[in-house]
Order: structure tokens, then C-alpha cells, then sequence
């Protein structure tokens, strides 16, 4: 099954074209990795595929086009975790996961016995229990990431996004959340599309890599096919080693060499 399928997509931001005839599937159950270059359009594909943009072209989210949907039928699709979540001043950690309940409200925005058993859940699985009361602005990184994926996992999405969530999070935070995901994407059949900055990350917890620079595909494959030093070298200006592991591959900077763009 396909959940996300776009034809010669365009997404402008100001004057500039940010995503440039971009076509990408994405089936179901799979983690496909976006990675490249800063600017390369990353977060601006998620945000066209969350109809947070405006965009030209063929778009297709679980067979409906995002760009027609309300918000909150989007929402019950499609969740989107950032980079930098915003959360509101002294919102305690229960009321903020609660909020991945909104779509699922009346008119009147009640939150229902079920709506309490559903957060209380998510809480549970993801061993926030302790922190229920706090104030989620008061939390460190690692804390708010897991507080705002039981956020996302409360809205029961068939497609979560993920824009470089753990990218400012230290290597054990970014692990953890990772796996946090993985194993909830395994165990409810979430399909993953996330944009990654670390590409040994990427290459450990991704099935496919697709490999953006100036809003086109440069790439589209198995992480061992895309992760090859001279497409990165062309793609980043960045000389870089590629080791072969179990896990996936590993790419390493190489200092001292000159960066520039190769022809």
C-alpha cells in the first residue's frame, strides 16, 4: 500500500523554488529517511506533506490530497514531531500529550473518558509516568522529545513525520528516542518519513534513504546504495569515509581535505 506518492511536485517559498519537481513514494510500514545538504528541501517536503505549505503538483496521503483536507482530518493521517517543539508556558506534561487528542473531539472540546485512557496509555508506554505534573517547559531535550511523540502517538496517525527531532538532542537521547519510534512504528504499522541530519543514524534506522540537494532526488535506495562517498562528496562538498558495518553504514569525515562542489 502507498501512503505518501507525489508527481512533479513544486513547493515555493517567497520567490524561491524550494522543492522542485520532486516525485517520491513511500509504502506502507517503512522508515524513509530524507537527508542532504542544508536547503536541500527537506522540512519544506515535510511541510508540504503535512499541508503546512503550498505546493503544485500531484500529492497523495493515504489515497487523499493533504491540500484538501481540514486540519483536523489531517491529523487523525498524518503526525508531525519538530525539530523545535513550541509549548505553551507552564502547560503541565499531561495536558500537552492530551493535545494529541484534539482531532478526535466534539465540538465542545471535552476530552472523554476514552481521550484520558488513551493519553494515560501513551504515558505508559513511553515511561512518562514521572513526570506527568511537571511543566513540559521545564523539561531537558530528551525529555520533551519522548513527552512530544506520546503527543503524536496519542493522535493514532498512520503517518508520522519527523523533522530532525533528535538533531539537537546528545547521542544517548537521539538513540533512545530513535528506538522509541522504531518500536512503535513495528508494533502499530506506522510508516515513517523523517528528515535526518546524522547519516549513520539514518543508515542504522532508516529501509530506504533518499537523498535531496536543491529540492530534487539525487538519490532514492537501500542506505549501503546511497551512502557511497562520491554522491555524498558531490552532494555535501564534504570528503567523507564510508565504512561497512552490521548495523549500516557509517560515514565519517575526513579531515583536511579541501570541500567543494565536484562536477
Amino acid at each position: 500500500m502507498t501512503v505518501v506518492e507525489c508527481r512533479d511536485l513544486q513547493v515555493p517559498r517567497g520567490e524561491r523554488i524550494v522543492i522542485d519537481d520532486l516525485s517520491l513514494v513511500v509504502r506502507a510500514g517503512e522508515w524513509v529517511a530524507l537527508v542532504g545538504p542544508n536547503g536541500a528541501g527537506k522540512t519544506t517536503f515535510l511541510h508540504a506533506v503535512s499541508a503546512l505549505l503550498p505546493s503544485s503538483g500531484s500529492l497523495s496521503v493515504l489515497d487523499h490530497d493533504p491540500r484538501t483536507l481540514s486540519r483536523k482530518q489531517l491529523a487523525r493521517l498524518v503526525a508531525l514531531m519538530p525539530q523545535h517543539p513550541v509549548v505553551p508556558p507552564g502547560m503541565v506534561v499531561r495536558d500537552l500529550v492530551m493535545l494529541g487528542r484534539t482531532p478526535f473531539l466534539g465540538s465542545f472540546a471535552t476530552e472523554s473518558p476514552a481521550d484520558r485512557a488513551a493519553v494515560d496509555a501513551e504515558i505508559a508506554h513511553l515511561g512518562l509516568e514521572s513526570l506527568v505534573d511537571r511543566a513540559a517547559d521545564s523539561l531537558s531535550g530528551g525529555e520533551l522529545q519522548r513527552v512530544m511523540l506520546a503527543r503524536a502517538l496519542c493522535q493514532q496517525p498512520r503517518l508520522l513525520l519527523l523533522d530532525e527531532a533528535t538533531s539537537a538532542l546528545d547521542i544517548g537521547h537521539q538513540q533512545g528516542v530513535l528506538e522509541l519510534v522504531d518500536r512503535h512504528r513495528r508494533q502499530r504499522g506506522i510508516t515513517v518519513l523523517a528528515a535526518m541530519h546524522d547519516l549513520t543514524l539514518a543508515a542504522q534506522y532508516a529501509d530506504r534513504v533518499v537523498l535531496l540537494d536543491q529540492g530534487r532526488v539525487v538519490a532514492d535506495g537501500a542506505p549501503e546504495d546511497v551512502l557511497e562517498p562520491d554522491m555524498l562528496a558531490r552532494t555535501y562538498a564534504a570528503q567523507v569515509e564510508v565504512l561497512s558495518r552490521p548495523a549500516g553504514p557509517a560515514v565519517i569525515p575526513v579531515r583536511g581535505a579541501v570541500a567543494r562542489r565536484l562536477p
